[in-house]
């Protein structure tokens, strides 16, 4: 089977993802707040053009033969003061001197008011004559090819470009160095990260390696490991607990199977040595109809535990057990016993699996006809509660016997023909049901086994 996208690689991709989108809507917030800035200062949009303005003076600077720098106006920038007509613009070396080229008013009034500073801190003036209110001059310390001077510009024209050209310009280059770095060194970080914080869940993989069903109780310990993995852990560890649960369920019941199964099959074998014994046939017949109400007892509660039959059915027991009870009574009679029916007075509707409950009931009459006197009448009896009782006058349940007589493996002899057989598997069956079986004493002697079921 093919593994996906290792959750170390998942997590630095999603990171890289959100750096990116952090740096896109950075930029658009960036814009968003030039905006807000003019609007709330009462500027002029034109601010926003220093930028691009301030790149094609920078551009425009050469080196003469006299080695001094000046500023020759390139096409770009002739282009743009014959768009803004009005635009001044100067540059500053280090030593404040306007280099050769500068407007000539805009450098000498900066220079007389003292603004050129070689420092990153800009500036906004107003000159002379200029509405004071409006800045529509700015001066910032810019990279140029000639290193960094100090680059002033006055009523530069707002351009629609401008609002993000200080991404995409000098700066962009920078931006994206940074962003670089970040992504990296986060990316680096993000993976030891995630490696470091996963080893407890490889841990765990490596303890359940080592599992099998003989070790599944022993679960999956992961002290070590992060909150986050914890629920991991413990949904895991029910799982596992299920799984123990299921694996002693089917261990218990294959042991159930052929222990129910090996009292009868002895027994018939050991009147198969007496063939002509009286009462051969009748036993037999007896015999064979117990070995079939316990193999049905076992395949319906297989088909329980798979869920490949409904255990919710609406069931009429007034009904189930007469049909039940209608279908013993030839066999009641070969071996020499009644059967009495008698119902509840009203409609007794019970929770469950019709086969299920057909199966136990038979195989608890069929029980009472081993235990019950030749001649003796067994009687089942419906209830409301819902409850359905068989009644039968032999040996009886001794009261210390009367709840492991329920266990798996119990037999009050392996000699005996009594009422044990298949009582094990009923009780899986009826609990699965949502119901119960118990046993108690039927007055005057004998044994009364009693089947409540689930109304709802």
């Amino acid at each position: 089977m093919p593994r996906g996208l290792s959750l170390a690689r998942r997590v630095v991709f999603y990171l890289v993802l959100a750096q990116l989108f952090a740096f896109l809507v950075g930029a658009l917030v960036t814009a968003g707040l030039n905006f807000l800035q003019v609007a709330y200062f009462g500027w002029s949009l034109d601010e926003l053009a220093f930028d691009r303005t301030s790149a094609l003076v920078s551009a425009s600077l050469v080196r003469g033969d006299d080695s001094e720098l000046r500023v020759l106006p390139n096409e770009e920038l002739r282009r743009e003061t014959s768009r803004a007509p009005r635009l001044q613009f100067a540059v500053f070396a280090r030593d404040r001197k306007p280099l050769q080229g500068s407007s000539p008013e805009l450098a000498e009034l900066l220079a007389k008011a003292g603004l050129i500073s070689i420092s990153s801190i800009h500036s906004h003036f107003v000159l002379p004559g200029d509405d004071q209110m409006t800045p529509l001059g700015h001066l910032e310390l810019v990279r140029t090819p000639f290193g960094r001077l100090q680059i002033a510009t006055y009523r530069q024209k707002f351009r629609w470009d401008d609002i993000v050209f200080g991404f995409i310009a000098d700066e962009f280059k920078w931006n994206i160095a940074y962003l670089f770095s970040v992504i990296v060194i986060s990316t680096g970080t993000a993976w030891f990260a995630v490696r470091r914080g996963l080893e407890p869940l490889r841990a765990t993989a490596r303890q359940m390696e080592t599992l099998d069903f003989d070790s599944l109780s022993d679960g999956v310990v992961a002290a070590d490991a992060p909150s986050e993995i914890q629920p991991f852990v413990e949904a895991i560890n029910a799982l596992l607990a299920r799984l123990d649960a299921s694996a002693r369920r089917m261990r218990r019941y294959t042991a159930n199977a052929a222990h129910e199964l090996r009292t009868p099959l002895a027994i018939l074998r050991a009147r198969l040595q007496n063939p002509l014994e009286p009462g051969f046939r009748r036993e037999m017949e007896r015999d064979a109809s117990q070995l079939q109400a316990i193999v049905d007892q076992i395949l319906i509660e297989a088909r329980l535990c798979e869920k490949q039959v409904c255990a919710n059915e609406d069931i009429d027991l007034n009904e189930l057990a007469w049909s039940v009870v209608a279908g013993r009574t030839p066999l009641a009679i070969k071996c020499g016993r009644n059967l009495e029916f008698e119902g509840a007075p009203t409609k007794a509707q019970a929770k469950g699996n019709r086969r299920a409950i057909e199966s136990v009931l038979a195989n608890i009459i069929d029980n009472a006809l081993r235990a019950e006197p030749e001649g003796g009448t067994i009687l089942t009896r419906v209830t409301m509660g819902p409850v359905v009782e068989v009644v039968d006058h032999g040996e009886g349940v001794a009261a210390a016997d009367r709840e492991i007589i329920f266990e798996p493996f119990w037999r009050k002899s392996e000699a005996s023909s009594g009422a044990g057989l298949g009582l094990a598997i009923a009780k899986e069956l009826m609990e699965r049901l949502g119901g119960r079986v118990w046993v108690e004493e039927t007055p005057g002697g004998g044994a009364t086994f009693k089947l409540r079921f689930a109304q709802e």
